[in-house]
């Protein structure tokens, strides 16, 4: 996939475990997971907005766009 998340270096730059995250911003756990393991399909902007708020971080530093390689 093109987007990759890097939900983990923020948790760890803030030193914030993902149940501590899950229970700030009133997300499951489970959800949070699916998001920071890159299987999510899309994201909510206010859910976005609760985690960047919570992370002191911009959507940019979550979501990035790496190319894939072309076959």
């Amino acid at each position: 996939m093109a987007i990759v998340t890097n939900l983990d270096v923020q948790l760890a730059k803030n030193k914030m475990s993902l149940t501590e995250l899950s229970e700030r911003i009133g997300i499951t756990i489970a959800n949070l997971s699916i998001l920071k393991s890159g299987k999510a399909k899309a994201i909510r902007f206010s859910t976005l907005e609760k985690i960047c708020k919570e992370l002191n971080c911009t959507p940019g530093d979550i979501l990035e766009y790496v190319p894939e390689e072309e076959s």
